[in-house]
């Protein structure tokens, strides 16, 4: 499967896996580290969300304005 083919909300999903090393991690340690880590793979995966996500509707880009 190429980058092509991939769908920008299917990436995003696939980040969600990034939760996998974050729980052993957290089964590790059982400290705070592992509740930071946890915080900022949700923040990560926020912001894919945002990127990837509906266009607001159109401002007129492309016409002429006086």
């Amino acid at each position: 499967m190429t980058s092509d083919t991939l769908s920008p909300r299917a990436a995003a999903m696939v980040g969600a896996l990034a939760f996998v090393p974050v729980a052993w991690y957290g089964i590790a340690s059982s400290g705070t580290a592992a509740a930071v880590s946890a915080v900022n793979v949700l923040i990560i995966l926020a912001s894919m969300a945002m990127l990837t996500g509906e266009a607001e509707g159109s401002e007129g880009h492309g016409t002429a304005s006086a």
